[in-house]
């Protein structure tokens, strides 16, 4: 008798998902640059006060083994190693008297620096 054993994909349903307005502002940063074929690449590195800091910056290189998302047109790429730790993340654009720019809320940190940079 053969047994057959599936494997269960590790891929996250959407590693980071965008708020509305993070999609507004994230297309209107890429066409604004010259190559409309960006993606908007979100990291974890090592460094800062907490352990880990969260990077972001537009993307044209997509490896086979990134994790690809799309959210009305803007593709949202992140590598293996830091999709483990956003998985479930919510980037979020806000636009006010206190604060402006993106904002991560990341369910898995277990506590974050007073700079709000880094994060463990």
């Amino acid at each position: 008798m053969t047994q057959i054993l599936s494997i269960k994909s590790t891929k996250p349903d959407k590693t980071v998902t965008l708020t509305d307005f993070a999609v507004v502002k994230v297309r209107e940063m890429i066409e604004s640059e010259s190559d409309s074929d960006l993606a908007l690449r979100v990291a974890v590195r090592p460094g800062g006060c907490s352990g880990f800091s969260y990077e972001m910056y537009f993307d044209s290189q997509i490896d086979d083994d990134d994790f690809v998302d799309v959210f009305d047109g803007v593709r949202v790429v992140v590598d293996p190693q830091s999709a483990e730790m956003v998985k479930g993340s919510t980037l979020d654009f806000k636009e006010g008297l206190m604060e402006t720019g993106f904002s991560i809320n990341n369910p898995n940190v277990e506590r974050t620096c007073g700079c709000g940079n880094s994060f463990s």
